[in-house]
């Protein structure tokens, strides 16, 4: 057996309570690796899916049930430097990465209207596409606890609804594929501990539109989720458990006091059956309340 390296160590020892034990309670909790999944780890290089590798990478080791992991990196067309740095830093964690080639910087740097968006969704497509064709069921990317929350408050203050990012999917496009998020409720700031308490640096976006995306005066950069983070430092300041109640929000939805809302292609809404006196789901309406 494989022996762990001092790092992969600390995960389980030092930051066992903020990283690892919310790490298996995620995985645990949502359901997220069956017996005999195959599963690719994917990396950007980051952080977060470096940290979420070694993790992946610990579980699968001492694992009560057998599944397979494969680590898998996708060069859409990272510089040189940034391209050898993912390398060294794989070999510094021990991780045994597999890189293959994609393209896709070349096509979205033109791109005038939401490049990242559509960076995000072909990325997403490469490694689907590959991850299958190596014979995987699923993807696994390292969205944090961080994460879901501010996108739980963009889609309420930019885009008008209320949504959350899922601790794991269906594919739409690729039969038989899922993705999970094995660092579903692992926060960012644990994350960062863990970095810095190794010295370890990682690379950031590292594509050719933010290495020259254009910052204001103030230091900003007009990205609709940086603003939401400086939103929620400013509400932590109000409320320590601000974080959390954002996240039980979507856990603890009463549908009888929605105004309108739709399961696929099905759309409800709360007048439907209001003269009856009866909800959707079969209660008398103002029961509960």
């Amino acid at each position: 057996m494989e022996i762990p390296n001092q790092i992969e160590e600390t995960i389980v020892r030092k930051f066992n309570r903020p990283i690892w034990s919310k790490f298996l309670k995620g995985i645990k909790e949502y359901d997220l690796i069956q017996e005999n999944d195959k599963i690719a780890v994917c990396i950007s290089g980051g952080k977060d899916s470096m940290l979420m590798a070694k993790c992946m990478q610990r579980m699968q080791r001492y694992s009560k049930f057998p599944f397979e992991v494969i680590f898998l990196v996708m060069n859409p067309g990272y510089n040189e430097r940034n391209k050898q740095k993912i390398i060294e830093n794989a070999e510094l964690l021990g991780i045994p990465i597999q890189m293959f080639e994609a393209k896709i910087f070349d096509y979205v740097v033109n791109i005038q209207q939401n490049p990242c968006y559509l960076c995000a969704r072909m990325r997403r497509g490469h490694l689907y596409k590959t991850a299958q064709d190596l014979g995987c069921n699923k993807i696994a990317l390292g969205h944090h606890f961080d994460d879901v929350i501010e996108t739980i408050l963009m889609g309420m203050l930019y885009g008008s609804q209320i949504q959350t990012m899922m601790p794991k999917i269906h594919s739409e496009n690729f039969e038989n594929m899922q993705l999970i998020r094995p660092l579903y409720l692992v926060r960012e700031s644990d994350i960062i501990a863990w970095q810095v308490y190794h010295q370890l640096e990682f690379i950031q976006c590292a594509c050719r539109f933010t290495e020259n995306y254009m910052i204001d005066e103030n230091g900003g950069n007009h990205s609709k989720r940086q603003e939401i983070k400086e939103l929620l430092q400013q509400l932590r300041k109000i409320s320590p458990a601000i974080d959390k109640n954002i996240f039980r929000s979507v856990e603890n939805v009463n549908l009888k006091t929605i105004i309108s809302y739709h399961l696929g292609n099905e759309y409800h809404h709360f007048l439907d059956d209001y003269d009856k006196g009866v909800t959707n789901h079969g209660t008398k309406s103002g029961e509960g309340r």
